[in-house]
């Protein structure tokens, strides 16, 4: 498959984060089933080029876009017109955004 931004890893980057908001490398890669070396190298040249932000938490470095990208919006647009194209699968595994961790004593309900 060819890619619109260059290469398929960029893609990827983007996407994740456009349906996301934030997100790391290694849950990129995690997401992606794919090798962690060419995510990183996609960061680093997207946020030194000024499309992405990272913020450290700990060890942790969270990519963002950069709100003060001058073309932040329409990317954001192209983006997301992107992942409609996607599959269906992929579209709901990569909208789904859960964060937080269940509350204690909690029940697990099957639907």
């Amino acid at each position: 498959m060819k890619s619109l931004f260059g290469s398929l890893s960029r893609e990827r980057v983007l996407t994740f984060i456009a349906a996301r908001g934030q997100g790391y490398a290694r849950e990129m890669t995690g997401f992606w089933k794919c090798p962690d070396r060419p995510v990183k190298r996609e960061l680093n040249r997207l946020e030194s080029d000024g499309v992405l932000i990272a913020r450290s938490y700990g060890r942790t470095i969270s990519y963002s876009m950069n709100p003060r990208f001058f073309l932040r919006k329409e990317l954001t647009a192209l983006l997301l017109k992107v992942i409609d194209a996607y599959p269906t699968e992929w579209k709901e595994r990569l909208l789904f955004n859960r964060r937080r961790p269940r509350a204690k004593g909690k029940p697990i309900v099957f639907l």
